[in-house]
């Protein structure tokens, strides 16, 4: 039974105070009441909390907690499982700096889908889509979480979907045939072993930077041709598997490369981890000495820099993020099929494969087709090659 009556009073100062007053039971037969400043805004909250109450997934604003509360529970439990102390560190700023700041003060029981959506819309007007879509999947987690613990009926945020990006967002543009020659021909030619497989193994793998600066010689099978990804090295230089189940892989090695690595094997400094790219003070070898000491030097000789001849030709103009792009546009050229370079380059879906590289698909299939369509015009037929 659900009742609204004004409710009258005087405060200490005594000034005249009134409210509207919704009194019901909640789904436990537990007498509740909430108080508004409106009539109507009292009877709209009466209508939606029937409705929850027959559906079992009201939660009283009095016996709720608030989002801070809940997400300092999800960090607890967080932090109480095997995540990665980089991961762990990404979702307290989340936290700190996105979500307290903006809702922390809310309860639980207030949020709604609409609010939701406008907390939605928030983040993605003051952040990059990336950060903001993973801002949205902390927020969305923190529910999950409070809905396990009996803290709220049901988790309104799953009702939410971030919005599909503009289809030409999000296409990356990988190193041409041009310059990746330039690189190889560069990496050949440079004093540096090490930095010759590092920069072969990029390019014609699609590592990720971690996955390389991990990579142990019991991973690279000489033999077969082949090196399996199954360990990374996070920020800190602490090792560990692939974040999710799509970067474990196995992916062929050229023949250049196997070369390459069996003389570098050979010459490479005794680790007892046996990594392939040990740092010089053998430690785990950091994202910034990878990036200073090998790479960079190699595409500036090979005269692939920010700016040409220009001011900037001794910034290299690719970091090593893009190898994995470039790798990506040489299986496409070779032929490989999207299903197959989403499990090469370690994609956790399909749609991830296309959304980044579906533009060089498109592009390969329409100079297939134009050299069809010259070979038709000449010859009246096509073969097909």
């Amino acid at each position: 039974m659900t009742s609204i009556r004004k409710r009258s009073w005087k405060n200490s100062a005594g000034a005249c105070k009134s409210a509207w007053q919704v009194d019901y039971k909640d789904q436990a037969g537990r007498r509740r009441s909430k108080q508004f400043a409106r009539k109507k805004d009292a009877e709209a909250w009466a209508v939606n909390a029937l409705s929850e109450v027959q559906k079992g997934v009201h939660t009283p604003d009095s016996v709720s907690i608030t989002v801070a509360m809940a997400a300092e529970l999800w960090l607890e439990s967080v932090r109480n499982s095997n995540r990665e102390p980089t991961t762990i560190a990404s979702y307290e700023q989340h936290i700190r700096l996105h979500i307290v700041p903006r809702c922390g003060a809310l309860k639980l029981s207030q949020l709604t889908a609409p609010k939701v959506r406008a907390l939605l819309d928030g983040w993605l007007a003051d952040l990059s889509r990336p950060m903001a879509t993973r801002v949205f999947r902390s927020f969305k987690a923190i529910l999950t979480d409070a809905q396990g613990r009996g803290a709220i009926a049901q988790n309104v945020a799953l009702a939410v979907k971030v919005p599909n990006a503009p289809r030409k967002k999000g296409q990356v543009t990988p190193p041409s045939k041009a310059e990746i020659r330039a690189i190889l021909n560069a990496a050949r030619a440079a004093n540096d072993l090490m930095a010759r497989a590092l920069v072969e193994l990029i390019i014609y793998t699609g590592m990720r930077a971690s996955e390389l600066r991990g990579l142990s010689w019991p991973a690279v099978n000489l033999g077969a041709c082949h090196v399996t990804v199954e360990q990374r090295a996070d920020a800190r230089g602490v090792l560990g598997p692939p974040k999710s189940a799509s970067g474990f892989r196995v992916i062929p090695l050229p023949n250049s490369v196997v070369s390459t690595l069996r003389e570098w094997k050979l010459a490479c400094p005794q680790h007892p981890l046996a990594l392939v790219f040990p740092s010089p003070k053998g430690r785990v070898l950091s994202h910034g000495v990878m990036a200073k000491n090998y790479l960079n030097p190699i595409l500036i000789s090979a005269g692939v820099t920010a700016g040409g001849d220009g001011e900037d030709s001794a910034v290299a103009k690719y970091t090593a993020h893009r190898f994995r792009h470039a790798a990506a546009s040489l299986w496409i050229d070779a032929g490989l099929n999207a299903k197959r370079i989403q499990t090469l380059v370690g994609h956790g879906s399909i749609q991830v494969t296309f959304d980044t590289y579906g533009h060089l698909f498109e592009e390969t299939q329409r100079e297939a087709e134009h050299r069809n369509a010259i070979e038709q015009a000449l010859f009246g037929t096509s073969s097909g090659l």
